[in-house]
C-alpha cells in the first residue's frame, strides 16, 4: 500500500511541475529535454520503489499510475475547469497582424518561432504575412496567413 501512495504522490507532483513548466516544455523535445526527463525518471524511480525492488512492487506501481492516469483523464473529460488546468487553453500570440508581447513572454515564444511556424506550415517569409498565431494546447504554434497572402 505504501508503494501505491508514493506512486500517486509522485504522479501528482510531476503533473503539477510539468503544468507549471508550461505546455511548450513538452511539445518540442531537445537533447537537453530528453536528458532531463531521463534524470527525472531515475530520481523518481527511487522514490517510487524505496527499498523494495521486487517485480510485484514494480508492477503494482505501474498499474497504480496507469489507473490514476485513467481516472484523471476521465475527470478532466467531465470537468471543463479541470481540463483547462491540466491541459491549458490556446493562447493568441498574434491577432490581426499585431503581436501580443505579454502572451509571448508568458508562453516563452519568440518572434522567430512564430516565423518558423509560418515557414513550416505555409511557406511565409515575413511576419507581416501572418494574421494570427496561436499556441495550441499541445504546445504547437498554429499560424493563419493574411487573406492576401493565402
Amino acid at each position: 500500500m505504501d508503494s501505491i501512495i508514493r506512486a500517486l504522490v509522485v504522479y501528482l507532483l510531476l503533473l503539477i511541475i510539468f503544468r507549471i513548466a508550461g505546455k511548450r516544455a513538452l511539445s518540442q523535445q531537445t537533447t537537453f529535454d530528453l536528458v532531463l526527463v531521463l534524470i527525472i525518471s531515475e530520481a523518481v524511480q527511487q522514490a517510487l520503489l524505496d527499498n523494495d525492488n521486487s517485480m510485484t512492487n514494480a508492477v503494482l506501481v505501474v498499474l497504480s499510475l496507469v489507473a490514476f492516469d485513467i481516472i484523471v483523464s476521465k475527470a478532466s473529460f467531465r470537468s471543463e475547469k479541470l481540463s483547462k488546468w491540466l491541459e491549458g487553453k490556446p493562447v493568441v500570440l498574434m491577432e490581426e497582424g499585431r503581436l501580443h508581447p505579454q502572451y509571448m513572454a508568458r508562453e516563452r515564444v519568440t518572434t522567430a518561432e512564430i516565423l518558423q511556424a509560418g515557414r513550416d506550415k505555409h511557406g511565409l517569409a515575413r511576419l507581416e504575412q501572418i494574421d494570427y498565431a496561436v499556441v495550441e494546447q499541445s504546445g504547437d504554434i498554429t499560424v493563419v496567413p493574411r487573406a492576401e497572402t493565402a
